[in-house]
């Protein structure tokens, strides 16, 4: 029988997880937690079974839970959720897309999803709490801190280093051997190809700190 498994969270971020979760059929998905006025309503065919303080009833009952909120700029939310999951002991499994390519020499840590058509390549080191978004890919021994965003097909080339609680806008390229700082945030369609050093918001072709 499979596990029950509780999502955190109903936007549209939400949905994109439920897909992954079943085609990787390793969970049943017992509910999703989200806003009191939601509570009885269905997301993507799964019922709003109650709010962020019900979790530790629900932990009475289940032990798998799965931070379904999504990550645009500030991943505050998600990191305040994180913990206190954590300190309730409970399990943030890893879920990976069938359609996923990770190495076996590569490593995720707790909570993180890998989505449709993503490529984790040898030695990759991939934080908790992350979402690896639909066809992104990180190159061989890159590191990715925990709390980050890798947008959609964002390509982070060999040996790069991502800050925790980063956001990595859709379509952005980062060079080899790029560092980049925590709470960093990059936009869509970005070019970097140089480390950098400060934290705050970058965005361009040639890249440009904006604040």
């Amino acid at each position: 029988m499979k596990e029950s498994l509780v999502l955190i969270g109903g936007g549209g971020h939400c949905k994109s997880c439920i897909d992954v979760i079943e085609s990787e059929n390793r969970f049943r998905i017992a509910g999703i937690l989200d806003l009191p006025e939601r509570k009885g309503q269905e997301i993507s065919g799964y019922p709003v079974i109650g709010i962020d303080a019900d979790i530790p009833e629900l932990a009475k009952i289940h032990k798998n839970f799965f931070i379904t909120m999504g990550h645009i700029q500030a991943p505050g939310f998600r990191i305040k959720m994180y913990q206190h999951l954590k300190e309730l002991g409970l399990i943030l499994p890893v879920i990976i897309s069938p359609s996923a390519h990770v190495s076996q020499k590569a490593t995720i840590g707790e909570g993180t999803i890998v989505m449709h058509q993503v490529i984790v390549n040898t030695e990759a080191r991939i934080g908790a709490n992350c979402i690896l978004n639909s066809g992104s890919l990180i190159e061989h021994e890159t590191s990715v801190g925990d709390h980050c965003h890798i947008s959609t097909k964002v390509v982070l080339n060999g040996q790069c280093q991502i800050g925790s609680g980063c956001f990595i806008g859709s379509s952005t390229v980062l060079a080899n051997n790029t560092d980049i700082q925590d709470h960093t945030l990059i936009s869509a369609g970005s070019v970097v190809l140089r480390s950098l050093t400060r934290s705050g918001t970058y965005i361009g072709n040639p890249l440009r700190k904006i604040r």
